[in-house]
C-alpha cells in the first residue's frame, strides 16, 4: 500500500531529532515534518493538563501539514499524554518510553539507572512499565536542568559536564550495567556520558526501536512512500540557531509564530 502523505513528528524542542534521525535513516523514502516547540521547553516540569494540551496543539498543527502518522517523539508526552491522543485523534500515533525492558532483562547486576525527566519518572505509565521488573533495582535520576543546557546549545559547557557526573556518580556506586536514556534529548548527551561511565556499563536509548515501530506501523496499517530523496521538513518557535546546529546545517529549518 502506497500512501506518500508525510510522517510529523514532534517534541518539546530540538531533542526529539535524535528520534527523527533514527527514522530517516530507516526510511529514507518517507518525507517528514518536524515541529520543535521549543518555546515551552521542558515539558518535563509541567503539569499532566499542560503537557496534554501542548500536546494536542502540536498535534493539530501536524494533521493540517497531512500527516499520515504522529511520532510524539518526547518522553515526557507520551507517558502524560498519549492515551488523550490515541483518544481524541484516528491518525495512528508511535510514542517513545524509556528502554527499561532490555536493560533489565539483560541486566547482570540487576541494577539499572534511569536518566529521565520529572513528568516522565511522575508518570503512571513509567510507574506501570518498572512494576513488571521488581527483581531489578532501578535507579531513578531526574535530570535538572540538561535539556535547557541543550536548548541553549550548552551540550560541551562545563555546566553540563558537572550536572552530568553529579547524576552519574550515584549510580555507578550503586553498580548499575545499564544506564536508561529516558528523554530525546540525551542522546546528544552519549559522548560525555561515555567519557564519566566505565566501559562494562552500557547505554541504551529509544530511537531505534522507536523507528522500527514507525515502519512497522506504516506497513501494516498507513502505507509507505517511494519518493527518492524527500526534503525533511524543520519548523521551531523559536529562533532556529541550535536547531541548525544539531542538523549540522544539513537541512533548512523556519521560525514559525506557534
Amino acid at each position: 500500500m502506497e500512501n506518500n502523505q508525510p510522517i510529523g513528528i514532534f517534541d518539546s524542542g530540538i531533542g526529539g531529532t535524535s528520534i527523527w534521525q533514527e527514522i530517516h535513516q530507516l526510511l529514507p523514502n518517507e518525507k517528514t515534518i518536524y515541529l520543535a516547540d521549543s518555546k515551552n521547553a521542558p515539558y518535563g516540569q509541567k503539569s499532566k493538563q499542560e503537557i496534554v494540551d501542548l500536546s494536542m496543539k502540536n498535534t493539530d498543527f501536524l494533521l493540517q501539514m497531512n500527516c499520515k502518522l504522529i511520532v510524539v517523539a518526547c518522553n515526557t508526552a507520551t507517558t502524560n499524554a498519549i492515551q488523550e491522543l490515541r483518544a481524541k485523534y484516528t491518525v495512528p500515533f508511535i510514542g517513545i518510553e524509556p528502554a527499561i525492558k532490555p536493560a533489565a532483562t539483560n541486566s547482570k547486576t540487576q541494577t539499572i539507572g534511569i536518566l529521565a525527566t520529572k513528568g516522565t519518572l511522575n508518570s503512571e505509565l513509567f510507574h506501570k512499565a518498572t512494576e513488571m521488573y521488581q527483581d531489578t533495582r532501578i535507579i531513578e535520576q531526574v535530570g535538572h536542568g540538561l535539556v535547557q543546557l541543550i536548548e541553549g546549545g550548552q551540550i560541551n559547557s562545563i555546566e553540563m559536564e558537572q550536572l552530568l557526573h553529579s547524576y552519574l556518580q550515584p549510580m555507578i556506586e550503586a553498580n548499575i550495567d545499564y544506564l536508561v536514556l529516558g528523554c530525546s534529548h540525551y542522546p546528544y548527551l552519549i559522548p560525555q556520558i561515555k567519557k564519566m561511565l566505565p566501559d562494562h556499563i552500557q547505554i541504551i536509548d529509544s530511537g531505534q526501536a522507536v523507528a522500527r515501530q514507525t515502519q512497522k506501523i506504516l506497513q501494516e496499517k498507513v502505507g509507505v512512500s517511494y519518493i527518492k530523496n524527500p526534503k525533511p521538513v524543520f519548523y521551531s518557535n523559536t529562533d532556529t540557531s541550535v536547531l541548525n546546529a544539531i542538523l549540522e546545517n544539513k537541512y533548512t529549518s523556519e521560525q514559525i509564530n506557534f
